[in-house]
């Protein structure tokens, strides 16, 4: 066998180990160059993701291995979180205003110049040795305007300044979304009703507008009672008055009880309270969830009175439902004039909102 033939492929196998192994060493080059040794971990956390808000960022990465970090290049893009791609920055983003109030993992680093409104530089005195979680916190960062994908590229450096080849990459996308917005009315609303009786504290089930007091007596009182319910939601709560005419029958009348006073059997009287009583015995007090209370002149057990106008009873807060019972008396003198005695009286409760 000839040795021409042998030598001549020896060196073509030479020449293609010599490419292989040059092309390598490119690729080597240009992947370390694109690349680096990518930060293994990293996220950021906004405070308010709505376009346009004045927010916090909250940046924390890792880096990969324990080396000397002098300084942070964190750029703002809307296209890509790629290292070496053109950065588009991302419209009425605005970085200018940052100010960094808080950094764990590293320390006495600060915003440097070079900074823009889609760039933050971070600078320190020295390069610090740091591996461990590493965070920095930015305030008065300016979002997008506009809904959508955005992205971070953060590149770590030795030196202080930014400057040389950087150390570590990453990128990062995050999301500015219109905001939700949810709304709910709540009505203003007054809850009043009367009745003879209003059982279950429920004004549906209000019965009755009519008080029969029977034939009058000078040795004992006639006797009655109503009941109203009042409930609201009005933030200064609700006043209850009453308006009316004393007994009346014709040209004769039986005199109201102008001041609080007590039953006085024999003496023309007319009057109510909105108390429990014992002499003489009947009614009931306030009752239920809320915490109205009848005023002076009608709040004390056994004392009666009316006059056209009054308040009778309040509460100065939103209140839960209050049961009122109102318990009236008449007492007339051996020289009342017969007849068929009337009154009519109104109840009216009014909200403050």
């Amino acid at each position: 066998m000839s040795q021409k033939p042998l030598t001549r492929k020896i060196r073509q196998l030479i020449l293609v180990l010599v490419c292989l192994t040059a092309l390598g060493a490119i690729l080597g080059s240009l992947l370390g160059h694109a690349y680096g040794a990518n930060l293994p971990s990293r996220s950021l956390q906004l405070s308010d993701s709505t376009p346009s808000a004045v927010a916090t960022y909250n940046f924390s990465f890792v880096l990969p291995s324990l080396q000397n970090m002098g300084s942070v290049e964190i750029q703002f893009c809307s296209n890509d979180p790629l290292q070496g791609d053109v950065c588009d920055p991302p419209t009425g983003l605005d970085a200018t205003s940052a100010v960094l109030a808080d950094q764990t993992g590293v320390s006495n680093y600060t915003i440097g110049t070079g900074s823009d409104a889609n760039k933050l530089i971070i600078v320190s005195p020295q390069a610090t040795a740091a591996s461990d979680l590493i965070t920095m916190t930015f305030n008065n960062i300016t979002n997008p305007d506009s809904p959508g994908s955005y992205f971070a590229r953060i590149q770590t450096f030795s030196s202080i300044d930014t400057s040389g080849s950087y150390s570590d990459f990453g990128g990062i996308a995050f999301s500015i979304e219109s905001a939700i917005n949810v709304t709910a009315t709540v009505p203003p609303y007054i809850l009043f009703c009367t009745g003879i009786t209003i059982p279950n504290d429920n004004c549906t089930d209000a019965t009755g507008d009519y008080i029969d007091f029977g034939q009058l007596s000078t040795i004992s009182p006639g006797q009655g009672t109503s009941q109203m319910l009042a409930a609201t939601n009005a933030a200064s709560g609700y006043n209850i008055s009453v308006y009316g005419t004393t007994l009346t029958s014709g040209v004769n009348t039986i005199p109201s009880i102008p001041s609080s006073d007590v039953s006085r059997p024999g003496t023309a009287q007319f009057g109510f309270n909105l108390r429990a009583n014992t002499s003489p015995s009947g009614g009931l007090d306030p009752s239920g969830n809320g915490s109205g209370a009848p005023l002076a002149g009608y709040s004390t057990q056994n004392f009666y009175q009316f006059n056209s106008g009054d308040n009778i009873a309040s509460y100065i807060k939103p209140d839960y439902d209050r049961l009122y019972t109102a318990s009236y008396i008449v007492n007339v003198p051996p020289t009342q004039s017969a007849g068929v005695y009337v009154s009519t009286l109104t109840y009216i409760c009014v909200a403050t909102f």
